[in-house]
């Protein structure tokens, strides 16, 4: 039976997501954080500059203010300066002026002057170049910002005396630095508080969300357990203190455990249903035993009195033979499926399995040296080690998977097709092989494969003949046995594997003194 399977989608693993959706997305709880910090930062940043911006007006006011009366002390009494001939650096020498003061003096019988008040009380005079900068910056009207190479920024104005020029200005050192010291100000207390804001927001939004993450934690933990078979605990529920319905998220959190509640109920009710069916599978299959025997029993004791008769009295022909021969093949057909359901129904209960030493490779001959008389159309060969493969297992029940198995090859496979049993071990299993070069299995087919009453021929009209089980079965025994059954197809190579456990957990070695040294 074989056909070409649909290749197995790649499991989505955290990269696979990420290369297939592009980067992988934000977290609520970063998004709020993110979204909230910024806002706030910039509500910071617009007061700080609207903050500067008033503060330097103000300073900047002051020092005008300031400027203007000292231009005003000065035009009070440097004109006699002047007209003695003093130069700015003589002047402001003998007056002994304030720090940051500057005067600038060009008058029409010598040339400029220029000089300025340090921090330290001493007078510097400017030189040629730092006076023609002092003249470039002169271009305009009311107080002036100059910047003096070597010396400093100064907020100046001018005036006359006579025929002379006189310019005074202030330095703008201390509003430069108190500016300078809010904006540092600002920024530590803006970082400070942004970093605060940032550890109170996430935790806020960590304990905010709490309920939120233990809904999905209970969601994950739901969503790995097997739902489709077998019975299932399903006790995992959101805290209570996680699930308030008084919140929004606390409402999601009491919505899943609802759902979790009806889910545990259907749950319940669905093994319960399981169970009863395979009881009744299991007593329905039992009683109808007996009355299958019954009818084989009267069937061939007919036939047998038929066959009695004298060859002239028999007649090849008679209905009443042909009726008997097909009562018996089909009360046959019948107790063979009854026989099957009566084992999977066992098998579902934990029951029929009794361990023993079991060599695969003799199995596995003798599987074959079977399967020849039945499928001589087709090629049959073995492959098995020199040494023996033992396991511990139920021996008749491995012989009805490799007929299964080899049933199933020559059965869906046509004539001339070669099939080839193989047999391995590895460290902690046993591995059987049962591969044909046939056309391959439907890949629509191939997912229900093991599926009970799942047929690669649907019709009505079966050629291949067969109840559905054979695969099922093969399947129910080989997890009894703890382990694995996989197939493989693609036109002219399918090939079914069975691992098995060379010691199940289930069986106690001290309990099996048949169980052979491996």
């Amino acid at each position: 039976m074989t056909a070409e399977p649909a290749q197995p989608a790649e499991p989505a693993t955290g990269q696979t997501a990420r290369a297939r959706h592009g980067r992988a997305p934000w977290t609520l709880q970063r998004r709020l954080i993110v979204t909230v910090v910024s806002i706030v930062s910039l509500i910071l940043v617009f007061v700080a500059v609207a903050m500067s911006a008033i503060l330097g007006q103000v300073l900047e006011g002051r020092l005008d203010s300031e400027l203007k009366a000292t231009t005003q002390r000065t035009a009070s009494w440097i004109q006699p300066q002047i007209l003695a001939g003093q130069t700015a650096e003589e002047i402001l020498a003998t007056q002994q002026a304030q720090p940051g003061l500057l005067l600038a003096i060009a008058t029409p019988f010598g040339g400029p002057s220029a000089a300025f008040m340090n921090d330290d009380g001493e007078v510097v005079a400017l030189d040629d170049d730092q006076i023609d900068e002092l003249d470039q910056g002169l271009q305009g009207e009311g107080p002036l910002v100059v910047t003096i190479d070597g010396a400093d920024t100064f907020r100046v104005t001018g005036f006359g005396v006579g025929q002379s020029a006189v310019v005074v200005g202030l330095s703008r050192a201390d509003v430069v630095t108190t500016l300078s010291q809010m904006f540092i100000t600002i920024g530590l207390l803006t970082a400070g508080g942004l970093i605060v804001l940032a550890v109170a927001t996430a935790w806020t939004i960590r304990a905010g969300l709490a309920p939120l993450r233990a809904v999905a934690a209970t969601a994950e933990r739901v969503a790995q357990l097997p739902l489709d078979q077998g019975e299932v605990l399903l006790a995992d529920r959101v805290p209570e203190a996680e699930a308030d319905p008084r919140t929004e998220v606390g409402r999601v959190g009491a919505s899943l455990n609802t759902l979790l509640d009806h889910v545990d109920d259907s749950l319940t009710a669905r093994q319960r249903n399981e169970e009863r069916m395979r009881r009744f599978v299991a007593d329905a299959s039992h009683e109808l035993r007996t009355p299958l025997a019954s009818i084989r029993g009267y069937s061939e004791l007919s036939l047998r009195a038929l066959s009695r008769k004298p060859v002239a009295d028999s007649d090849p022909n008679d209905p009443t033979t042909q009726s008997l021969e097909r009562i018996q093949a089909q009360s046959l057909r019948m107790t063979t499926l009854v026989e099957d359901l009566l084992l999977l129904a066992r098998l579902d209960e934990g029951q029929e399995l009794v361990y023993g030493s079991v060599d695969l490779t003799r199995l596995a001959l003798e599987a074959v040296g079977d399967a020849r008389p039945a499928g001589p159309d087709h090629t049959w060969t073995v492959d098995v080690p020199d040494e023996p493969v033992m396991i511990a297992a139920d021996a008749g029940r491995l012989h009805q998977i490799a007929a299964n198995l080899l049933a199933n090859a020559r059965t869906h496979t046509p004539a001339g097709t070669e099939v080839n049993v193989q047999i391995e071990r590895s460290a902690d299993d046993a591995i059987l092989r049962v591969h044909d070069n046939g056309p391959g299995i439907d890949p629509g087919v191939k997912d229900e494969l093991f599926e009970r009453f799942s047929r690669a021929d649907r019709s009505r009209a079966r050629q291949t003949g067969g109840t559905g089980l054979g695969l099922s079965i093969v399947r129910a025994i080989v997890e009894a046995h703890q382990g694995t059954i996989t197939v493989e197809s693609e036109p002219g190579d399918t090939t079914f594997e069975v691992r098995l456990p060379l010691q199940p957990e289930a069986v106690d070695p001290a309990e099996d003194s048949e169980i052979s040294s491996r």
